[in-house]
């Protein structure tokens, strides 16, 4: 039997070879090696400023042609709440009672149809700026960055800004998107196969060093894949081992980005497919703890793993995101309780990601996780600064609530974000009958007070 050889078939096989043995000697020498090594050689932050001097042009360019064509300049709506000046509940009422009748306050009645007027202004301010479901949405910015889904009141502007577009479109996702999931692919196949070897060996410090460096490395790779640019600050804060590191949440990267800095051990829900997979690879290194469906909502159960993990100081710090939930990268929610109850030292960090290169935050009842991982590893770059802040104990004339909202509101200040008290539940519950019963007490207490007063009187 005679064979034919096609030449060109020859020259495209030698092609793809060389292409393919230079695509990973590549992601080998620049991305992966010093990831295995803590080391960067300053490409992303060049990356960054680049960008920055882009998007500057980009918004002088549609500013100047907004005046050109005398096209109004929409101005995204800012999720940011407008400080006023507080006043408390029975000063609001009061106002209310004066504005509406000549009387003296002291001899009004124990109760004035004027003070529905109260509730039906906070429930239609409340409708109109909700402080809640605007923290479960993308935060908008005020500035294009050059992404169809950051600006969806762009309108054509210029020629040229229309092809820097275009340009921007076919390298994210002709080259950067296939690079990112190349690296993604090789971080968790890593260390999923690492951790497997690691954890046929015998408890013991060699275990556990090597387990602290292969999950060090596979987490850098992962953040390589997108292309994450991380400022740590105040690293002498750093969460030590048998304590507590407590951090806001914005993304499941959350984890990725303080996993690449230092060794957690990670609490969560077992997952089943890949996740699955993950998950049983990593606890065979490290004592991760993995609860089963059915033990997420026994709070004792949950409570003493984590009390049995704090007891042995030498293994790693457990990560907390006690929100429960995701939150747009513009605020705190309430924290959960249960985290504060257990004891131990609480390491508080502040995450803050920058959306000028891409919206970090995940609205799960939108985009499912598969959808979410592509948007990211097709934004410009994921820029964030972490803020190790100094530990936190417990005091002795403080409940696990007191302690929670203390520790919230230094991680809040730290970060620049608005610290709220509503619970982060209510992204898919109603709301509580505890707050609706509050405001009850509160203006049953005013009633009873100006009764007392006048008795007195």
């Amino acid at each position: 039997m005679e064979l034919f050889f096609n030449p060109f078939d020859n020259l495209v096989c030698i092609l793809l070879g060389i292409s393919l043995t230079v695509w990973f000697t590549l992601l080998l020498v620049f991305i992966i090696v010093p990831a295995i090594f803590g080391v960067s050689f300053g490409i992303r932050r060049l990356y960054m400023k680049t960008l920055l001097k882009l998007f500057e042009w980009a918004t002088l360019r549609i500013e100047r042609g907004a005046k050109e064509n005398n096209h109004h300049l929409h101005k995204p709506y800012s999720n940011a709440i407008i400080a006023k000046e507080p006043t408390s509940f029975e000063e609001e009422i009061k106002e209310i009672r004066r504005s509406g009748s000549n009387k003296d306050l002291d001899s009004a009645s124990e109760f004035e149809m004027s003070d529905i007027f109260y509730f039906t202004r906070r429930g239609v301010a409340s409708i109109m700026d909700d402080e809640v479901t605007k923290r479960f949405s993308a935060e908008e910015l005020e500035s294009w960055n050059l992404l169809t889904r950051s600006n969806n009141n762009f309108h054509y502007i210029s020629l040229r800004l229309t092809v820097l577009w275009g340009l921007g479109l076919v390298i994210r996702y002709s080259f950067l998107l296939p690079l990112r999931v190349t690296l993604a692919f090789t971080g968790v196949g890593l260390l999923v196969f690492l951790t497997c070897v690691i954890g046929l060996l015998p408890n013991g410090r060699l275990k556990n060093f090597l387990s602290e460096k292969v999950h060090l490395m596979c987490y850098r790779i992962c953040v390589r894949a997108l292309t994450a640019i991380i400022t740590y600050h105040d690293s002498e804060n750093k969460p030590k081992k048998g304590g507590i590191c407590v951090a806001n949440h914005t993304s499941p990267i959350d984890v990725i980005i303080l996993a690449s800095d230092g060794c957690y051990a990670m609490v969560g829900q077992i997952h089943g497919g890949l996740m699955g997979v993950i998950q049983r690879s990593m606890v065979k290194a490290c004592p991760h703890i993995w609860f089963e469906r059915s033990e997420v909502k026994d709070r004792h159960l949950v409570a003493k793993r984590l009390s049995d993990h704090l007891e042995v100081k030498t293994k790693l710090p457990i990560l907390i995101f006690p929100e429960g939930t995701c939150i747009n990268n513009t605020s705190v929610m309430m924290f959960k309780k249960g985290s504060f109850e257990i004891g131990g030292t609480v390491y508080p960090v502040a995450i803050k990601y920058d959306p000028r290169f891409g919206d970090a935050f995940w609205n799960s009842s939108k985009f499912g996780m598969v959808s979410y991982l592509l948007r990211m590893m097709s934004s410009w770059a994921i820029v964030c600064s972490v803020w190790y802040l100094p530990p936190m104990s417990r005091e002795e004339d403080e409940d696990a609530v007191q302690f929670a909202n203390r520790v919230k509101a230094a991680i809040a200040r730290q970060g620049g974000l608005v610290d709220l008290l509503w619970d982060g539940g209510l992204k898919r519950g109603k709301v509580k009958e505890t707050f609706k019963e509050e405001q009850q007490k509160l203006y049953s207490k005013m009633l009873v007070g100006t009764q007392e007063d006048r008795s007195r009187s």
